[in-house]
């Protein structure tokens, strides 16, 4: 029988073939606490699914991965599992018309983030489990029809050990014989179930709304994390904004929140932000905050708050038929976070972050040889795992912000009440949505679609300007390129600079179409200083300049009084940079001449991440050393003028850490983390801490004891991943080569301390160290891939790619695994190609970098 990886035809024939009435989903995790003498832990799990025959056919199979089946009954007729279990599915045959089948297994507890992941903190010794599922774990966890378009409702019932507290999708309680029982929920897809379950510190509230039609809507609100995390959580401020999206949402969607609930777990190791489960949404844990963060941090898990809040409508509300047409929810999630956490929080400039940060993410991922179009092609579930990337969210969330300049706001959101009402509880395809915008737009949607949503790659606008002799535009143009010329709504901002300040004198608005575009609302206007096309970032596409803004930009940019504006400049000289039409110097000066001037928070920190990348990747190599100098010098400078105690000083105080090298750089570190210097206003918290402890731990000031002493200070789970980085960063031969075992040639680490091990092992400052694992890497990832969970698969190949090896041996030993390994995984096929081609941009960077010195 077929493996793990389900196929979207087999997904297709079953959901012809039958209807799914209902999960009994019956779990014992007493097993998860006390001493095991299993090889591998797992814990009970029993299932009752009851579903109908609606095609032909009389045999199908059920999903389950699991170590062992005990039973299998069908229809009352016991199954020998050792007949039709193969490890991932059972085999199902002589269908009824109406089925009941039972299924007793012996489900494992995952190390890795996917099924029922437990964790045991090491500051108490106490077990915490949540499950992760999207897109097709459940099967680790119960016996499933594993596929997005046989929704069920669930009823779940839990055994779990004393003193434990349980959550499910539903309300639950536990009886007098101590099993936790939960409401049966709506019909839900099965990779959005859940169960948390463990000594969770427990938050409660309430979320009260008066209805259009006079009922009152009462939604029990809850939030939780480990109790090691209790006195850092902040629950308010995550209750408050869970209370503004749910104002926002039920003012727009006109369709009260489904699923009774609103609980939102905080929990460890998790892989991804957060997940959507309806009634039991979970976060990474990193989201609480053990120190001072700036309010940048706090924006980011408002964002993610709200975006998975929006899920409820777009994802378990309606859902796609398939992972083809995952932007239907993730796209739209990724929208209405940004839309959302504008009009209705505190942190009104979210599109300013959207435009330098989210979108920064959707032109890489559109510029490499993995890209597709924003309804892809997923023909199996290892696809559909590599699609949840910067196209689906990122760029699919900018072509619904060009769609709402498209068709009009009003419209947009009177096509999604619309959807919700037309389509709950069911499964959509593109054409269903297109459908209900072509009736409140009146515009022609699949013209639209085609364009933005059935083609990949990025445009590039740039304004074409003459003037006359008086210094006024005759005409100005915007001039697309790219493979598809698609149609921009877009705006073009004139800018002039007075007293060192660039305002805005000027705006259109125009439907850019075809490879040239002329702007005739801006002829007649006097010569500006700066062109910025897509003005506003209404559209999607990489912004370049004429000769004259480019000038303007490397003298003026920190003049630029609007912050959105500043941010979308930014962002193009990025581009710019990345695409080797800006020497990476040249883009570290503009960044050490005005990054101080930057007031939004979140722009500097990309900036710092920017600069980072471009002496580390794009710098030519006989320039990195002064460019990494260039850097620390001028993060220490910005960290001395910056207001005490400011967000400002917290950011660079972070940023020189990341590029202090010289030994006076690494004995201000040392000072500052013994006592003997002293910043005022720096908190030098226990987070501060570890940021000043690693570059003295890469540059081999920090040894094992020392870290280990650091450790004594901070014994929790966050302190032992920071451990387990700096030991693995230490400029030592022998370190590397247990790093490397340890993640390669062991499968103990957890998911978390992978990461955190590969984070180690990988040093900018260590290329010849790490030099020798280039031609290692290229033997075991195929193995690799082929043993381990495609989660820690994708962390290991991608985090272990040997990209710092930055020279045409390493692009040609890439290419040479690629030919011969042309039968390879698919999925693993395109990670390699992903890595393969940031070699070769970073080369060609370097080269542009080399040309200009």
């Amino acid at each position: 029988m077929p493996g793990e990886n389900l196929s979207r035809d087999e997904a297709h024939e079953r959901a012809a073939l039958l209807s799914v009435d209902g999960y009994e989903v019956v779990l014992d995790l007493r097993s998860a606490v006390g001493d095991s003498a299993e090889a591998v832990r797992t814990f009970r799990s029993e299932t009752t699914i009851r579903f109908r025959r609606t095609g032909a056919g009389t045999s199908t199979f059920v999903d389950l991965i699991a170590p062992s089946v005990t039973s299998v009954t069908l229809n009352g007729r016991a199954l020998d599992p050792a007949a039709v279990f193969d490890g991932s599915r059972i085999a199902l045959d002589e269908l009824a018309d109406e089925n009941t089948l039972v299924v007793d297994a012996q489900c494992a507890y995952s190390r890795t983030g996917e099924g029922m992941h437990r964790f045991v903190d090491p500051e108490d010794g106490e077990v915490y489990l949540y499950t992760q599922y999207e897109p097709a774990d459940a099967r680790r966890v119960y016996a499933t029809f594993e596929q997005p378009d046989l929704k069920a409702p669930h009823l779940f019932s839990v055994t779990a050990p004393e003193g434990w507290t349980v959550w499910s999708n539903g309300a639950g309680e536990q009886d007098a014989d101590g099993v936790w029982r939960f409401a049966v929920t709506a019909p839900i897809s099965t990779y959005i179930s859940c169960v948390v379950a463990g000594p969770y510190h427990y938050v409660t509230d309430a979320y009260t709304r008066t209805l259009a039609d006079g009922t009152e809507l009462e939604i029990p609100l809850g939030a939780m994390c480990r109790k090691g995390l209790a006195k850092h959580f902040g629950a308010d401020d995550v209750f408050l904004v869970t209370k503004q999206g749910l104002d926002f949402f039920h003012d727009h969607f006109d369709y009260p929140y489904p699923f009774g609930k609103y609980d939102q777990a905080f929990v460890p190791e998790y892989n991804l932000g957060a997940m959507e489960n309806p009634g039991m949404v979970t976060f990474r844990e990193e989201y609480i905050y053990r120190g001072k963060v700036t309010q940048a941090a706090y924006e980011r898990r408002a964002n993610v708050i709200l975006h998975e809040m929006a899920h409820m409508w777009f994802g378990d509300l309606v859902t796609m038929v398939w992972w083809d047409d995952l932007w239907l929810k993730e796209s739209f999630a990724d929208f209405m976070g940004s839309f959302s956490l504008a009009e209705a929080t505190r942190f009104t400039n979210s599109w300013v972050t959207f435009a330098n940060n989210r979108k920064a993410w959707a032109y890489r991922a559109d510029q490499l040889p993995s890209t597709h179009p924003i309804t892809a092609d997923i023909r199996d579930l290892e696809d559909a795992k590599l699609n949840f990337d910067g196209i689906t969210y990122a760029k699919g969330a900018s072509v619904l912000k060009q769609l709402v300049a498209y068709a009009g706001r009003d419209a947009f959101l009177e096509g999604a009440r619309r959807y919700f009402k037309r389509h709950a509880y069911g499964n959509t395809r593109l054409a269903d949505l297109l459908t209900i915008l072509e009736e409140t737009s009146g515009r022609d949607m699949k013209a639209w679609a085609k364009s933005w949503l059935q083609t990949s790659g990025v445009n590039t606008l740039t304004p074409a300007v003459s003037y006359d002799a008086e210094g006024r535009i005759t005409e100005l143009a915007v001039v697309q390129e790219g493979d598809e010329l698609r149609p921009h709504r877009a705006a073009v901002g004139l800018y002039r600079l007075v007293d060192g300040e660039l305002t805005r004198y000027a705006r259109a608005e125009a439907d850019i179409t075809g490879a040239r575009t002329v702007v005739a609302e801006l002829a007649g206007a006097e010569r500006p200083d700066l062109v910025l096309v897509n003005d506003d970032d209404l559209t999607y596409c990489k912004v370049r300049f004429d000769e004259g803004s480019l000038a303007t930009l490397r003298a003026h940019l920190g003049g630029i009084t609007d912050p959105l504006a500043r941010a979308l400049c930014w962002s193009a000289l990025w581009n710019l940079t990345r695409d080797g039409l800006m020497p990476a110097r040249d883009f570290v000066s503009v960044v050490l001449g005005f990054a101080g001037r930057e007031t939004d928070i979140g722009v500097l920190q990309m900036l710092h991440a920017w600069a980072g990348a471009a002496v580390t990747h794009y710098a030519a190599p006989a320039w990195r050393e002064e460019g990494g100098r260039l850097l620390a010098e001028g993060a220490l400078r910005e960290l001395r003028v910056a207001e005490p105690g400011s967000e400002h000083q917290l950011t660079w105080a972070r940023f020189f850490a990341a590029t202090a090298s010289s030994d006076a750089d690494l004995q201000l570190l040392e000072g500052l983390l013994d006592g003997t210097a002293r910043i005022d206003g720096l908190d030098v918290d226990q987070e501060m801490r570890w940021s000043l402890l690693s570059p003295l731990a890469v540059r081999g000031r920090a040894d094992e004891t020392r870290i280990g002493e650091e450790l004594g200070r901070d014994d929790t789970a966050t302190g032992k991943r920071h451990q387990v980085r700096l030991l693995a960063s230490r400029p030592s031969a022998a370190v590397k080569a247990q790093a490397w075992a340890q993640v390669v040639e062991s499968d103990t680490l957890s998911n978390a301390l992978v990461e955190a091990t590969i984070a180690g092992f990988v040093q900018s400052s260590q290329r010849e160290l790490i030099a020798p694992y280039a031609e290692k890497y290229f033997t075991v990832i195929e193995r690799l891939w082929a043993e381990r969970s495609i989660q820690i698969g994708m962390d290991v190949v991608r985090g272990l790619f040997p990209g710092l090896q930055d020279d045409p041996a390493t692009l040609a030993a890439t290419d040479a695994w690629l030919a011969e390994h042309a039968a390879a995984a698919p999925a693993l096929r395109r990670l390699v190609l992903e890595s393969r081609d940031d070699l070769a941009r970073a080369l060609r960077a370097q080269e542009c970098d080399r040309l200009a010195g």
